[in-house]
């Protein structure tokens, strides 16, 4: 047993309605259950319960064991001297407050088939543990709980946003450089990438916008990987570039160990994503001011479609020509950045400088992107739920891995009406 679900209980009014005495004996009625403490202090605040013809107000308190009152302290923490009842599984000693009389205490009972489907939601290893029961769940509810989901995977994204605004003092050009270049990384190198970034301060990197020669110096001499490159005419030109401009501006490479190269497809290897993050920076004083400026999503897109310098056009890596390479960003990487980089940041930026309607702006984007494709949006997909859109991947992610992976089900809407729906069974 577990206090979680009898907060579920007793929160949702599943208990058994003929099993309501107090452990004195005496006939109570809870009349408002309270609002939900999810904080420190008693569980429920503000509930109301009448004893005879006395009401009462205040908090309630749950444990599995009356005596867990004392285990956890309660007995010297003045929050708690307002608790009107005291709610337990197994009621094993009586509890006085202040030492001078016993709070009115209730032995819940509640149905045994809730109980038992909620050890087995908690036990089994299915990547959705209600799977065999989801159809229960209404499909109003369910897609009001997604678009909880989808705003709040923007809000866990934007506490990354956060931080580099605390860093860098509100400074969201910086910001959204630095988690664009982390956005590059795809995944596997994407704190290699993020580390680039704050190396080279886009106060340096701005000043040869116009020159993707010196902007590729920069970024290949700041990541570490033209120390061990296979020196070409093309390398031995960066190197020198690098080495007069990393003295320049006092620069510091990172290392090159952080960068992952195994198991990757040529089109994701480091130094050609570098080469294409050195392009799209000639783009990037535009697509900033048209993340906040336009209306549309689609506005940006057109800053995508850059063109690598020469080289890149036939290598992958450092000194390895081939005899064409795959260099142009494609509409999903652009959709990939536009899910993790650009809402995110845009989302903040609305939000800190207090924009009217940002949320909206921020869901009709996302609504026309199309729909994540991967292992966890399949699974959804094998139970009828179907994302149309970006909005609803994310917010199905949000769900697999905030809720389902960590047996969150009765602080999930859709495992709470599935609960609620299997005690009329």
């Amino acid at each position: 047993m577990q206090e979680d679900f009898l907060h579920f209980i007793y929160k949702n009014r599943l208990w058994d309605k003929t099993n309501q005495q107090l452990i004195t004996g005496e006939d109570f009625e809870i009349i408002d259950t309270g609002t939900h403490n999810l904080d420190s202090g008693p569980d429920f605040f503000n509930a109301r319960i009448k004893i005879g013809d006395t009401d009462w107000a205040g908090n309630v308190e749950i444990h599995i064991k009356s005596s867990d009152w004392e285990k956890h302290n309660h007995r010297h923490d003045m929050s708690y001297n307002n608790v009107i009842l005291h709610i337990v599984y197994n009621y094993d000693k009586p509890v006085l407050i202040s030492g001078k009389y016993e709070i009115p205490t209730w032995e819940i009972k509640f149905p045994h088939i809730l109980f038992n489907k909620y050890s087995e939601f908690k036990t089994n290893e299915n990547h959705v543990h209600c799977h065999e029961y989801i159809e229960l769940a209404s499909n109003f509810k369910t897609r009001l709980w997604l678009d909880r989901m989808a705003t709040e995977r923007l809000e866990v994204k934007t506490d990354y946003i956060t931080k580099l605004y605390e860093k860098y003092s509100g400074n969201f050009e910086e910001i959204f450089y630095i988690s664009l270049a982390r956005s590059f990384g795809t995944g596997i190198n994407s704190e290699p990438f993020e580390q680039l970034a704050k190396s080279l301060p886009l106060s340096i990197l701005s000043k040869y916008y116009d020159n993707i020669f010196k902007t590729e110096a920069l970024l290949f001499g700041q990541s570490g990987l033209l120390d061990d490159a296979i020196t070409d005419d093309y390398v031995i030109k960066l190197q020198k570039e690098y080495s007069f401009l990393r003295k320049k501006h006092g620069l510091t490479p990172i290392p090159t160990v952080t960068w992952k190269k195994s198991k990757l497809r040529p089109s994701n290897f480091p130094q050609i994503r570098i080469a294409q993050f050195a392009a799209l920076m000639m783009n990037f004083r535009f697509l900033f001011s048209s993340i906040f400026e336009n209306e549309n999503l689609s506005d940006s897109e057109k800053y995508f479609k850059i063109e690598v310098s020469d080289y890149w056009k036939t290598h992958y890596v450092f000194g390895k020509q081939v005899k064409k390479s795959n260099v142009k960003l494609g509409i999903n990487t652009f959709n990939t950045i536009a899910i993790n980089t650009i809402a995110p940041v845009a989302f903040y930026y609305f939000q800190n400088y207090k924009v009217k309607n940002n949320a909206d702006k921020i869901i009709d984007w996302m609504m026309k992107i199309k729909p994540e494709d991967n292992r966890e949006t399949r699974i959804w997909k094998s139970l009828n739920i179907t994302p149309d859109n970006a909005y609803e991947s994310q917010a199905l992610l949000n769900l697999k891995k905030n809720y389902c992976d960590k047996y969150k089900c009765l602080d999930c809407a859709i495992g709470n009406e599935i609960m609620k729906e299997l005690n009329k069974i």
